[in-house]
């Protein structure tokens, strides 16, 4: 009996255990927020401060793709009385990310049927940079991740209204989360041979107010900022491709000890690993095809609408992709067990050899992915944090901020392309050049690709058309296009150009009209 009840502990210790590593990770490097996230918070604020679900007061725009995580962190603002949202986010973001790494325990134990690689598949997600950056970057992204995972976990466990439940959430906190959903609703329909509208009608139930508040509210419960996003920026047909295929091949950051020479192999071998691990599972249970498959349907989703990909885009497939290329390895090395048995008889193996080679690739990947980190980040807070938690160009909007505030212009238009930091340290009416919270902007892309020094530049017309009092870019936006216009010289005068080569830029420009 006593025997009985240690072992039935075991799973539950090893469990808090991750999910306490999770923690602790992601609490340790501090705030290191991204611009995009800064859009969220300026919208969580305006709606603690009475202006309404905006990012410009008076302007009904829906120019964040999270309502979800911008309810939660004006709602912990009214609880805690405090507005300062990328500390807010912090914690919000770390008890995700912790919860992310227990469900993808619970997930990797069914696919895998072994606490053995589910274990080592949630410690790499607990430490891996994509999930951390964008945890203390104050992103959506953890948030995400675990109502995925959770979704998936329910239509394993056979939950159907636990699923619906956590479907419309997930729909809430990213609209790309449906790839994952759609598939596992698919197999819902697909076993019982008929539609689960039951289901459906509780997840159109959960959905409902805001479909109907953001269609009287703004038009649209859909984000403005996919629209805009669609048509902004030119990129190559290829780009994607390329890109998700890099990512897909150094899924523990092993460029950093291999060089750029594994990114040729490295995409051929986890996709070898992944295929046999993922037949095996689905022998075992058929339900886990969407979540060995997502990984890959969200590659071909990508690649073939092509739009820019940020590096956030490419986190929430990672944990499964994670999950499926050490349940690969432990499929391919347990033949090694079999192998042992029968021909070396005599012999007595202390350990099993498929627990020593999967563990002896999971230390392989634990340091390729502990490598990618810096002990001493050579910016913000002097504390552990990965090296893709960079943060130069927030820094530089922020100093930009002051210097605009110093130039007296506080209840002025101020026009930028990345407008989070800026946005949410001056709180002036902002006009942003991407069309993710002013539509107006959309309509002068695509723009020309004579004045493109890079994937992203600002038409001079729209500039002109719509006299901001003050302008803060980066240089190489303007480059070929705005800043040698006539009209534009003529119009604005320089007032501070903040050192930097971000992108190839000459400088970070600040712009005031004459």
């Amino acid at each position: 009996m006593i025997r009985a009840t240690r072992k039935s502990y075991k799973p539950a210790l090893l469990l808090c255990g991750l999910v306490t590593l999770a923690l602790i990770v992601r609490l340790i490097p501090g705030p290191r927020t991204v611009d995009d996230a800064y859009i969220t918070f300026r919208y969580a604020r305006n709606l603690v401060n009475g202006h309404g679900f905006v990012y410009n007061p008076g302007e009904r725009v829906l120019g964040t793709t999270t309502p979800l995580y911008t309810l939660t962190l004006a709602g912990l603002s009214l609880l805690t009385g405090s507005q300062d949202f990328p500390t807010l986010a912090v914690p919000v973001n770390a008890l995700a990310g912790a919860l992310s790494v227990g469900l993808l325990w619970l997930v990797g134990r069914r696919l895998t049927g072994s606490r053995v690689p589910a274990t080592i598949a949630a410690v790499l997600w607990a430490i891996a940079p994509f999930s951390v950056t964008f945890a203390i970057g104050g992103m959506e992204t953890d948030v995400t991740i675990a109502l995925l995972l959770a979704a998936a976990d329910a239509h394993l466990r056979q939950r159907p209204y636990c699923l619906a439940f956590l479907s419309a959430f997930a729909i809430l906190a990213r609209p790309d989360t449906v790839i994952l959903l759609g598939m596992l609703w698919l197999d819902q329909a697909v076993a019982r041979k008929a539609l689960p509208w039951r289901e459906g009608l509780v997840s159109l139930g959960v959905l409902a107010p805001w479909l109907i508040l953001g269609t009287i509210y703004f038009g649209s419960p859909i984000p403005g900022s996919i629209a805009a996003k669609s048509v902004t920026y030119r990129l190559s047909p290829e780009a994607n491709l390329v890109r998700l295929i890099q990512h897909y091949s150094t899924p523990f950051l092993e460029h950093t000890l291999l060089g750029s020479r594994w990114q040729l192999i490295g995409f051929a071998v986890y996709l070898f690993i992944c295929a046999v691990g993922s037949l095996r599972a689905v022998r075992r249970d058929h339900r886990v095809w969407p979540t060995v498959t997502y990984p890959w349907v969200y590659l071909a989703v990508f690649a073939i609408s092509n739009p820019l990909l940020f590096r956030w885009y490419l986190s929430p497939p990672l944990p499964f992709y994670i999950l499926t290329i050490v349940g690969g390895i432990w499929t391919l090395v347990q033949d090694l067990d079999g192998i042992a048995a029968r021909h070396s008889a005599p012999i007595r193996f202390p350990v099993r050899p498929s627990i020593v080679v999967t563990c002896t690739f999971a230390l392989a990947a634990t340091i390729s992915t502990l490598n990618a980190w810096a002990p001493h980040p050579d910016h913000g807070p002097d504390r552990p944090a990965p090296d893709m938690a960079w943060f130069k160009l927030e820094q530089l909007y922020t100093q930009a901020a002051g210097v605009v505030l110093a130039e007296n212009h506080p209840y002025g238009l101020l026009c930028a392309a990345d407008i989070g930091a800026l946005g949410y340290y001056t709180d002036m009416r902002i006009l942003d050049t991407v069309g993710l919270v002013t539509p107006m902007s959309r309509d002068y892309y695509p723009a020309d690709p004579a004045i493109h020094a890079i994937t992203y530049a600002i038409p001079p017309d729209l500039i002109l058309d719509t006299q901001p009092d003050v302008i803060v870019i980066l240089e190489i936006y303007g480059r070929l296009g705005l800043l040698p216009d006539p009209r534009f010289q003529s119009q604005y005068r320089l007032v501070r150009k903040i050192p930097t080569d971000i992108y190839g830029s000459d400088g970070m420009l600040i712009y005031v009209r004459r």
